[in-house]
């Protein structure tokens, strides 16, 4: 492990797509940053060489979306094709899968989903319903999911379902590339009051049949492969977060420097200079402590990226949440207007609170597998 120094390389890959999201800037055109990311190589920097990708990490696939979330775009989508299914087919899918989806993913020409959360059992994944069961040499899936992003523009969506154990008759979790158009796969749009680029579904899935090539992985080892899944998940929701916040502080600190009610600017007057530091201060330890799990996970630590990936991601929330209302008092009334583009990240801050594992399951892993006191559920 590296540690969190960067290397010359990763400064200039956070400096190139620094340069790139200020071209594109808050009113851009998902589908043409998307197009140009990929193009770039910057989409698929963490997929192996031999598919297309750029041969490195998690490191570098944070910096890319912590970037553009600076330069206020950031594309949600990074977080579920690439970071979760693109890893979870890199390190467990078959030779078949790996040519079908790992060079369309790496170069942008297609877009995977992930679907685990369930209206009665969120991301809990021993309560997931959604069942698959053998039929002659393939799958038949029946259940529903909930809250999954950009089913809409996925040209696939990995599911997490739950098989039965043959010699226990206990189920277990499995993971399956469902195409869109598959049928029986249905979706409807949830109506949400934060409006995203990326939109949110629940899907039914009614008696959906799939060859035996649709099983990512290994059968009794669902578990492993999908916490090696939800490991970059967290990962880069932090960095989702962590570049909002550098957006919104980055806009206060401007508009701090040139607005001037009585004889300096207001930034000059420690009661707004003061909170925006602290602010700075506490994203730059999130960013700290996300850097660490991605050098974990590259590293190939499970463990020890299991926990500082869930710590990085409640480090980056909070710190998110702080610099977002920080910025809106810094601006007063104009930290309201469309002009400025901050009263939509005072409800898009708090996602990442609760996206895509709650702060209080955070603290339970924590105090469970950190500090070793007794499971509270």
């Amino acid at each position: 492990m590296t540690g969190v120094i960067e290397s010359q390389e990763n400064k200039d890959l956070r400096a190139a797509v620094a340069a790139l999201g200020a071209r594109h800037g808050r009113g851009f055109d998902r589908a043409a940053l998307w197009s140009e990311a990929a193009k770039l190589g910057y989409l698929g920097v963490n997929l192996p060489a031999e598919h297309g990708g750029g041969g490195r990490g998690m490191a570098e696939l944070s910096i890319v979306l912590e970037e553009l979330g600076a330069a206020g775009c950031p594309l949600l989508m990074m977080v579920v094709s690439p970071a979760i299914c693109g890893t979870v087919i890199a390190r467990f899918g078959t030779e078949e899968q790996k040519r079908t989806w790992l060079p369309g993913l790496a170069d942008g020409t297609l877009t995977m989903a992930f679907g685990i959360t369930e209206p009665d059992a969120g991301s809990n994944s021993h309560r997931i319903t959604t069942t698959a069961r053998r039929d002659g040499d393939g799958w038949v899936l029946t259940g529903r999911k909930v809250f999954i992003s950009g089913v809409d523009i996925a040209d696939a969506t990995l599911i997490v379902g739950r098989t039965e154990d043959a010699r226990t008759g206990s189920l277990k979790p499995c993971l399956f590339i469902v195409p869109r158009d598959t049928p029986g796969f249905g979706r409807s749009q949830i109506d949400m009051e934060l409006q995203t680029a990326e939109k949110q579904f629940e899907l039914v899935l009614d008696e959906v049949r799939l060859p035996a090539a649709s099983l990512v992985g290994d059968e009794d080892a669902g578990l492993l492969q999908l916490f090696a899944g939800l490991n970059p998940e967290r990962i880069m929701t932090a960095a989702f977060a962590i570049g909002m916040g550098r957006y919104a502080l980055a806009t206060a600190v401007d508009y701090a420097t040139t607005r001037q009610v009585w004889k300096q600017p207001i930034g000059g007057h420690q009661a707004i200079a003061h909170p925006l530091a602290q602010a700075h201060i506490e994203l730059e330890l999130a960013r700290l402590m996300m850097q660490r799990a991605a050098a974990l996970y590259d590293a190939g630590d499970d463990t020890g990226a299991g926990e500082a990936a869930n710590m990085a991601k409640y480090a980056a929330a909070e710190a998110c949440v702080k610099a977002v209302d920080q910025a809106v008092h810094t601006l007063g009334g104009n930290g309201l207007t469309r002009e400025y583009g901050l009263a939509q990240l005072i409800t898009a801050a708090r996602v990442a609170r609760i996206a895509p594992v709650s702060r209080e399951m955070i603290l339970n892993y924590v105090s469970h597998q950190s500090l070793g006191l007794p499971k509270s559920y």
